[in-house]
């Protein structure tokens, strides 16, 4: 809500500007508007896109953002006041995703990615297989709604090895963002509950909503989501599927222990329930001790797994896997095919050249070296930098780092804060389902060293003027 307020708050300020500067008239600059109002260069981007869509304002490359004018020199404004009435209410509230996602301003000192930065991209495997996909004319052609059999059965291989799915089990995404969506709508009709872990990704939080599901929060601790409250949960609201990234979840990099791994999958069993496991970062595994996939352990077909190659080679590949066995599976296809048919041929074909190229390998192990490299030099400037006060652990795997801040510590005002200071980190509230349970901030360390250390140089007095 607070993020509503201060993007109508920016809008109202154009909108004042707009009529005082009259047609053809130059507007504050993002920087003006963020240092004036104290927002994310996001919260002033997407103020600006609203007012260009409702036809008031034009940017002009290299020189600003102006006051739109007809021929006749009176402002083109547009009407679009209609559309509040056929609209209606908003069935999802999409400000923490839409800001994640936004690009950051050039310049920035960026830890809120959600994918490995350029340099460590896998984008000599893509441009190559790329090239040669795109010259298949039966690549073009319409294909199979669950995907090309070849890039299915890799999928399925990568499971145990290939002994819990079949090809036959496997259903291609144009993503993984793609995959939670067409698995919420298929598994949990609107309006029923599911269970997600608190705190969890903000995509998948993002999906549920706009399927129209109540979400209901399971705390977590040191060693993942706790099964006496899930079982709890599933007792209480009768809920038929739980929502979890058991290994490096998102944001928290918590790995759920080997002992709740069977428990988890026993509560889903005697609750005759679906568990839609996310499994993300399972190239980021840091230390070479990432348990095996919960599916891994799955004999009657409760879990539903998902698999996405965005993450570990680069985010324009828009490919990933929804796994799932019986009647689930044919489910999951129904709702797959009304989405868009199937995903281009080209990009299936490069996704599957790519990870089986030689290269791949050697890519994935230069991310991890990287990672590690950058993990460490993240968690040493955090101890440099900031006081005792501030906790966290030190992440096994993934890219994220999750940091506790004292609870008088507003990690809105202080992400808010950094932004204006050319930083951009991820505010904690996001990643929660429910109420925030304390004050957090999400930090990636796949940028550089030195941008790490730069940026947390920021943060510490940023953080210690709050204390």
């Amino acid at each position: 809500m607070k993020t509503n307020n201060r993007l109508n708050i920016v809008i109202q300020t154009l909108r004042a500007a707009i009529a005082s500067a009259g047609p053809g008239g130059r507007l504050p600059s993002v920087r003006a508007l963020i240092d004036e109002h104290r927002v994310s260069p996001a919260t002033v981007e997407r103020a600006f896109a609203q007012l260009v869509g409702e036809g008031l304002i034009e940017p002009r490359p290299g020189q600003g953002t102006f006051v739109r004018q007809t021929k006749d020199g009176t402002i083109d404004q547009a009407d679009f006041s209609w559309q509040s009435v056929a609209l209606g209410a908003a069935r999802t509230e999409g400000t923490d995703l839409g800001t994640l996602l936004a690009l950051p301003p050039p310049e920035s000192l960026v830890l809120s990615m959600g994918y490995l930065p350029p340099d460590l991209q896998a984008s000599g495997l893509l441009a190559t297989a790329l090239r040669k996909t795109a010259a298949s004319p039966e690549l073009w052609d319409r294909l199979p709604i669950d995907g090309l059999d070849s890039l299915r059965g890799w999928f399925a291989r990568e499971v145990a090895h290939g002994t819990v799915y079949s090809p036959h089990d496997v259903i291609v995404c144009g993503g993984g963002q793609a995959a939670l969506a067409t698995t919420f709508r298929a598994l949990v009709p609107p309006g029923s509950p599911v269970l997600m872990e608190m705190p969890t990704y903000t995509g998948a939080i993002s999906a549920a909503r706009a399927a129209a599901l109540a979400l209901v929060p399971v705390a977590m601790d040191g060693q993942g989501v706790r099964p006496d409250l899930l079982a709890d949960a599933f007792k209480r609201t009768g809920a038929r599927a739980f929502y979890s990234q058991p290994t490096f979840s998102n944001p928290s990099g918590t790995v759920l222990s080997a002992e709740r791994r069977a428990a988890i999958l026993d509560v889903a069993s005697a609750a005759r329930a679906f568990v839609i496991e996310d499994d993300w970062a399972r190239d980021f595994d840091l230390t070479g001790t990432a348990p095996a996939p919960l599916a891994a352990g799955d004999r009657h077909g409760h879990v539903v797994y998902i698999r996405s190659l965005a993450k570990a080679a680069a985010p324009g590949l828009r490919v990933a896997a929804i796994m799932a066995r019986g009647a689930a599976s044919a489910r999951l296809k129904s709702v797959r095919s009304s989405d868009d048919f199937f995903v281009s041929g080209p990009l299936q074909a490069a996704a599957l050249a790519v990870v089986t190229a030689p290269g791949w390998k050697r890519h994935i192990h230069a991310a991890r070296t990287a990672l590690i490299e950058r993990r460490d030099a993240l968690v040493g400037a955090l101890r440099t930098e900031l006081p005792e006060c501030v906790t966290f652990r030190v992440p096994s795997g993934g890219m994220h780092l999750w940091l506790r801040l004292p609870d008088h510590v507003q990690d809105g005002e202080v992400a808010a804060d950094m932004a204006r200071q050319g930083v951009v980190i991820s505010a904690g509230r996001a990643w929660f389902p429910a109420d925030p349970e304390g004050s957090f901030l999400r930090l990636t360390f796949a940028a550089s060293p030195a941008v790490i250390r730069e940026a947390i140089g920021r943060l510490g007095p940023a953080i210690a003027r709050r204390l």
